[in-house]
């Protein structure tokens, strides 16, 4: 004969275990909504972990060139012999001066603070929503 033990949850148990894996899961949507492409002058970018790291790496590299005096308009701040450009989730190249690519990281920046700030506003609720992939909890 097999003993065993038999375990009963409490209504408060039960809650705090699914509100933990709803918790969870709004972690997850935000990561998948942060790496889901964003909107920017209304073209569409890609946002994966490598694409905002070429992005603050080209943020960095046009703050110094406005500081060393690249001014709107010119699109060789970069130093190269072509115009500078970002490629678009869409796969076409548009042409960005210094002043945009700030601007176009800020925004981005923006973009994945803001999901950031909306999950944790959702984890904070007393009771977490079971439909947190709707867009209605989200910027």
């Amino acid at each position: 004969m097999t003993a065993f033990t038999l375990s009963i949850k409490t209504a408060a148990e039960l809650h705090a275990e699914d509100q933990a894996r709803r918790a969870a899961a709004v972690t997850v949507e935000r990561d998948r909504r942060i790496n889901a492409g964003f909107t920017f002058d209304g073209i569409r970018y890609q946002t994966r972990p490598a694409d905002r790291e070429n992005v603050a790496g080209a943020a960095s590299a046009a703050l110094e060139a406005i500081m060393g005096g690249a001014q709107v308009g010119d699109l060789r701040w970069h130093g190269g012999v072509t115009d500078f450009a970002w490629i678009a989730e869409d796969n076409s190249l548009q042409p960005m001066d210094a002043q945009t690519l700030r601007a176009f990281a800020r925004a981005m920046m923006a973009h994945k603070q803001a999901l950031i700030f909306a999950a944790r506003d959702l984890k904070d609720r007393a009771e977490i929503p079971a439909d947190i992939t709707s867009d209605a909890y989200w910027p």
